[in-house]
């Protein structure tokens, strides 16, 4: 049953579709690595048989595994104003936390 069941969750001011073995990447969550955290479930379904929340969907829980903690690739941030001498150049790594999705009840 829970084979193609769906769900959206909401993290990290994102939302992910996900379902049962799903690996994803969210924002930075603060827990290590091999924790189980859950997630706000906006949206939960299989086939027909679809639940939408107000904004969550009440009973519904979806559960994961974290995985591991990374940074992403950095990218670069160059500031410039023409006929003003100012150039500013920096650098971002956006943190993140992967996750395995093990379970969707709802």
């Amino acid at each position: 049953m829970s084979e193609n069941q769906q769900a959206i969750i909401r993290t990290g001011g994102r939302q992910f579709r996900v379902s049962t073995g799903s690996v994803l990447r969210v924002e930075k969550l603060p827990v290590e690595a091999g924790a189980t955290v859950n997630f706000e479930v906006l949206l939960v379904g299989q086939g027909d048989a679809v639940k939408i929340g107000k904004p969550l969907v009440s009973g519904a829980k979806v559960e994961a595994k974290v995985v591991s903690h990374g940074r992403g690739p950095k990218l670069i941030v160059y500031k410039f104003r023409k006929r003003t001498n100012y150039r500013k150049k920096q650098g971002h790594r956006q943190a993140y936390t992967e996750v395995k999705i093990t379970s969707i009840t709802g």
